[in-house]
């Protein structure tokens, strides 16, 4: 039975990728951010499948790392891994935000927290090869100001949401080419457009599509081999911003987020 852990799985797409999962033969492990939602989801992905539930708030790194030592130690084996959990841009007009570790909130949750659990997991997924990471990113990309990372001028939600795809995009495509041969690949996508999700909802936009439309591209990417390092709109292969394959920019990203995991 391959195993997928999927994180933001309470709720909009993450909700319904799972009971996707779950139905066709998969161990769902449901990661929520509040227990008693996560539990119920459990309770009723058992009626669909195989699931289990795991907690953790990804704005905290210590419970980012948390959660990877859990997941590890109950699965040896990883088949797949759905960074799927995110924060949108906010409400319209809405202030700046910190994480548990005082990073820019939209950075901490749509960036490092899938760059930390990832690495805490890839000797998991290296054993369950052929395996596969996929990010869920989004057409919005804005590359950074290495010398402001953390947006701390000129603070804009959505830009800080656009920032933290890019550089998810970004180390997607440097964290394929580092794993090379292993087994383990690893895309990003864009599932689709202003999906009926309350992080859509939040920013005042009327949805454009529902989250069942948003879904082929993600379970296409996490249960079938359609390469490495690749960026797809929906289930077809597209073009992320063009800065994010810049090799100087990628190594410029990757030695600010060691910088930022360390602190």
């Amino acid at each position: 039975m391959p195993t997928v852990l999927i994180t933001g799985a309470t709720s909009g797409l993450g909700r319904y990728i799972a009971f996707e999962l779950a139905r066709s033969g998969h161990l769902v492990l449901a990661h929520g951010r509040d227990a008693g939602r996560t539990d119920q989801l459990v309770a009723e992905l058992r009626t669909e499948g195989e699931a289990e539930g795991f907690v953790a708030d990804l704005a905290s790194l210590a419970q980012v790392r948390r959660l990877g030592e859990e997941v590890a130690a109950a699965h040896p084996r990883l088949e797949a891994l759905i960074n799927n959990a995110g924060v949108g841009g906010g409400p319209r007009g809405s202030g700046r935000e910190v994480s548990a570790d005082g990073h820019e909130l939209r950075l901490a949750v749509n960036y490092l927290a899938p760059v930390a659990l990832t690495r805490a997991l890839l000797p998991q997924l290296k054993a369950g090869a052929p395996a596969r990471i996929v990010n869920v990113g989004s057409a919005g990309q804005e590359p950074p100001d290495f010398d402001d990372p953390e947006l701390t001028r000129g603070y804009s939600g959505m830009s800080a949401y656009c920032r933290s795809k890019f550089a998810l995009a970004a180390h997607t495509f440097a964290l394929a080419e580092e794993l090379g041969d292993s087994g383990v690949s690893v895309n990003v996508l864009h599932p689709a457009t202003y999906m009926d999700t309350a992080m859509v909802r939040e920013g005042g936009i009327a949805p454009w599509n529902t989250v069942a439309d948003g879904a082929p591209g993600v379970l296409a990417l996490a249960t079938r081999d359609l390469g490495t390092g690749g960026y797809f709109d929906g289930t077809r292969p597209a073009r992320a911003h063009e800065q994010a394959y810049d090799r100087e920019v990628q190594r410029r990203l990757a030695a600010v987020t060691g910088q930022l995991l360390a602190l």
